[in-house]
């Protein structure tokens, strides 16, 4: 099989570190695009728990800093507990 260096590639030669999962929000590629649907109803949850009020033209990257500030500040842990778990 030929290899061709001039064919487009996704990934990297060299490992990353946690394959990026705490990669920065700024960071990501989509971060700038309007939070996703699930990510409003999420962060509509959290806010309304918080009693904090949020504009609701946040990016992807806005979102995520604020669910992981809540999440923190509430003690919900993404996959921990009950409530995100999906058993009971």
């Amino acid at each position: 099989m030929d290899n061709n260096n001039d064919k487009e590639t996704i990934g990297s030669s060299t490992p990353e570190p946690d394959a990026g999962l705490n990669r920065d929000p700024e960071d990501w590629v989509t971060g700038d695009e309007p939070m996703t649907a699930a990510q409003r109803s999420y962060l509509d949850t959290l806010a309304r728990e918080a009693g904090e009020e949020l504009p609701a033209d946040l990016s992807k990257a806005e979102a995520s800093k604020h669910i992981d500030r809540l999440q923190q500040r509430s003690g919900r842990v993404s996959g921990d507990g009950p409530d995100n778990s999906g058993t009971s």
